[in-house]
């Protein structure tokens, strides 16, 4: 599935949303360095937010912060589902306190049928401006976003997270903690004193993934993550997310995310210099 939306923000857009229908599952946990609200039309979702599982249903919405690791599944193969995805940068909000509330309000959320039904038509009101690119075009998407999460932040009852802490989820937990140490299937089966057949089976039945893909997946995304924020050579990077050589590191990196951490730099710092390049335009202007 291509993802129209996320494509307009590597291009440079600080505002995009897309419609789809699909039936697909993320094989794995991924995150942006912009929010987004997920808003779920028809069908039945999954979402798996760092540690904890949360089930959406449609009306319901879940919001993403910048870095916060999440991915979307189904437990019923081949199930449809329609749902409206919209991202939008850090920049976009006009007011500092929503900001605020927005990067620490990582969750699910209900709403009354009433403000669900405003929600959704301002939702549909963006899709149909994002594609009028009229001298107004910039102007339409941001006062609309931010009408968007103002009434969601004022109107929305955030769900409680999950209260069962299951061994997947401790699992988790100690992957996410413990990602630069030496850990794989035989290690962590001692250290949660299962077999790992049961493991392995437990693992991909909640997770819909492997272990070996999880920790991998996980350090990969947190060795993204320093290659953003920082300076620091690949060979430092790769040791401070617990592979044992830079090779094997940029070799499970182009397997996680399909381009080499060289790759993954350079596209980074060009999308960053589109981004500040639209801004100064805007501001000259």
């Amino acid at each position: 599935m291509i993802d129209r939306a996320g494509i307009l923000m590597e291009q440079g857009a600080a505002i995009a949303a897309e419609r789809v229908v699909d039936s697909s599952n993320m094989s794995r946990s991924h995150y942006h360095s912009h929010f987004e609200l997920y808003y779920l039309e028809e069908g039945a979702r999954l979402h798996m937010l760092e540690n904890d599982i949360y089930e959406t249903k449609p009306g319901d919405m879940m919001l993403f912060a910048p870095f916060v690791m999440h991915h979307s599944y189904s437990d019923e193969p081949n199930s449809d589902f329609k749902r409206i995805v919209l991202y939008f940068t850090p920049e976009s909000i006009e007011d500092d306190v929503v900001l605020e509330l927005l990067k620490n309000s990582s969750g699910l959320y209900h709403v009354d049928k009433k403000i669900g039904h405003y929600i959704h038509g301002m939702l549909g009101m963006l899709l149909f401006q994002q594609e009028d690119y009229d001298k107004l075009h910039d102007a339409a998407l941001k006062a609309l976003l931010n009408m968007i999460v103002v009434t969601l932040l004022k109107s929305a009852v955030p769900a409680n997270k999950p209260e069962v802490q299951t061994l997947i989820t401790r699992m988790i937990e100690y992957i996410d903690t413990h990602f630069m140490d030496d850990i794989n299937l035989d290690s962590l089966a001692e250290q949660f004193f299962v077999s790992k057949y049961y493991l392995c089976r437990e693992f991909k039945k909640y997770t819909n993934r492997t272990i070996n893909q999880y920790i991998n997946t996980t350090r990969i995304l947190n060795a993204q993550r320093q290659i953003m924020e920082t300076s620091r050579s690949f060979t430092v990077i790769a040791s401070d997310c617990g592979f044992a050589s830079c090779t094997h590191f940029t070799r499970t990196f182009k397997q996680v995310t399909g381009i080499t951490p060289s790759e993954f730099k350079s596209t980074y710092k060009n999308k960053q210099k589109r981004r500040n390049g639209k801004e100064n335009a805007i501001l000259k202007n």
